[in-house]
């Protein structure tokens, strides 16, 4: 699968929330806790080809996603995406540490979770800031941003990894 998506910079999560609800967006999951680890070899072989393995805890689920290295694109961050469901979180992690895979960088953030159509629209709070994420094809993700009043100046391509760092927050 293809990953489409930006973020933008929001001050007022609840303002944000109301506008998306206005605009005709309905809620797909209200908020909810996420905890985030990255795993690496300890060669660092994925960081250096800018690809991901994630573990994302959300609740009482467990996924496990891989993302490719991003494609080129000036305003979007584009990336091979595949994720699945994990059953049992503690035997994956043997797993992955069998293989010589390492925690590498942990995060947390608060999510609420939108659709709008084919887009999915996401109001993030980490502790670098709160973020709108939006992810879809490209024409929807520049229409609706601006339905909602933010500009394309506005959008950012980097994923929460490089904005937590470039904050100073060492995950």
């Amino acid at each position: 699968m293809l990953e489409i998506e930006v973020k933008v910079p929001v001050k007022n999560v609840a303002a944000v929330r109301e506008a998306i609800l206005r605009s005709g967006a309905k809620l797909e999951k209200e908020r909810y806790s996420e905890e985030n680890t990255l795993f690496d070899l300890r060669s660092r072989v994925l960081t250096a080809k800018k690809c991901a393995l994630r573990l994302r805890r959300a609740g009482r689920k467990t996924f496990l996603t891989y993302k490719g290295a991003p494609q080129k694109s000036r305003r979007f961050k584009v990336r091979e995406e595949h994720e699945t469901e994990v059953r049992n979180e503690k035997s994956l992690r043997r797993i992955l540490r069998g293989l010589g895979f390492v925690a590498v960088f942990r995060y947390k953030k608060h999510r609420t979770v939108f659709r709008r159509g084919r887009l999915r629209i996401s109001l993030d709070e980490t502790q670098a800031g709160s973020f709108c994420e939006f992810e879809g094809e490209k024409s929807d993700i520049v229409r609706y941003a601006r339905t909602l009043g933010f500009t394309s100046a506005e959008m950012i391509k980097q994923d929460y990894i490089q904005i937590l760092l470039d904050r100073g927050i060492k995950g």
